[in-house]
């Protein structure tokens, strides 16, 4: 008998569900006998031991089904030492719902944090795998993350439809895309989507710059420009404080987020209107789309091989298309960040897209 325990941990994202699938029906259709547990509501249902068994139905019709049928929560992994609301050691707490419950692997499905915890599980001498999800693609060790081009596509439609009604009012338009740390979604979404200025955390912005860039449009007889915008973007001059000092000035800010602070400054420099467009939470919403379907179930049926083989404490992730193993200690504590130097950055300004640098 193998007991398999599954999770969802931190944000939500598209194909989660097709994910858990993929790691099921490897399970099931192998000769083993398999008994498969998801904690409920993620790290929180490990520590309180709320979970509930799952059998071969729980996993039909879910592949097209968008978030994650076991919930999720937001465990900080700086917070992983500190006793929950209830006085209970975390870290302590999982351990023992695991033995007791006679574990022989936990899947666990999640960002950068949630790999952090993962591999703390791991050095605690627990059987770990992990599958890497996230819509800002930025999970060291793979090349794709699965809830990317869902969001992607979604980024994309917004600026789309942008377009049409930026073109009617000649206006300047700023949209806003999910991405605090890296700007994979906000670079890929704004070059498919036509963006003309894109702004992301990799690469700190002068807005005199991106003043420049939308003054050369109008120059050009352009009658609107659109500007794509990292959530986590921030000036050059504030990029070069420390962290601490930047947190202390963005708590005093008196705009709801950085593409309002944009949109002030330009038409304070430009005299001209601006019009802020936040998709917000729609990004990580819906059906997966079929990439993240393939890329799922392919991460989830490659888990399901590991927990076979009994070849723990490692991501099932991708490079150059081929499914992958890496160890999680590789991963843990990583952040896959744009060169500012890449190709596709040079590329993009290649066919006139303004960074603001």
């Amino acid at each position: 008998m193998i007991r398999v325990g599954m999770l969802t941990s931190g944000g939500d994202c598209q194909a989660l569900n097709a994910a858990m699938r993929g790691v099921a029906k490897c399970l099931f259709n192998s000769d083993k006998e398999v008994e498969i547990y998801g904690f409920l509501d993620g790290f929180k249902g490990l520590i309180t031991g709320e979970y509930k068994k799952l059998g071969r139905g729980d996993f039909s019709g879910i592949l097209t089904k968008g978030g994650t049928m076991l919930g999720t929560s937001r465990t900080p992994f700086k917070e992983i030492r500190e006793p929950d609301e209830e006085g209970r050691d975390k870290v302590s707490s999982m351990k023992k719902t695991y033995k007791d419950m006679g574990l022989d692997c936990l899947i666990i499905l999640g960002g950068n944090g949630t790999h952090k915890t993962a591999n703390l599980l791991r050095e605690e001498g627990l059987n770990i795998i992990t599958l890497p999800k996230t819509i800002d693609n930025d999970i060291y060790g793979t090349d794709m993350t699965f809830g990317f081009q869902s969001a992607m596509d979604i980024a994309t439609n917004a600026i789309d439809y942008i377009h049409t009604t930026a073109d009617s009012h000649g206006r300047i338009f700023i949209v806003e895309i999910m991405g605090h740390k890296t700007g994979w979604l906000t670079l890929n979404a704004g070059i498919a989507g036509g963006a003309d200025i894109i702004l992301i955390p990799e690469i700190p912005y002068d807005i005199e710059k991106v003043v420049k860039a939308i003054e050369k449009r109008a120059r050009s007889g352009a009658k609107f420009t659109i500007l794509a915008v990292a959530e986590g973007s921030m000036p050059k001059e504030l990029a070069a404080l420390p962290k601490h000092e930047r947190k202390e000035i963005e708590k005093t800010s008196p705009y709801p987020s950085v593409s309002y602070a944009i949109a002030a400054k330009i038409k304070e420099m430009t005299g001209n209107d601006v019009r802020v467009t936040v998709p917000g939470h729609m990004q990580r919403g819906g059906s997966p789309c079929p990439y993240d379907r393939v890329l799922a179930s392919r991460l989830g049926a490659e888990a399901g091989k590991m927990i076979l083989e009994k070849d723990f404490g490692k991501m099932a992730g991708i490079v150059n298309r081929e499914i992958v193993r890496v160890p999680m200690e590789d991963v843990a504590g990583k952040l896959k960040t744009i060169d500012p130097n890449a190709s596709i950055i040079k590329e993009a300004k290649g066919i006139g897209i303004s960074f603001g640098d």
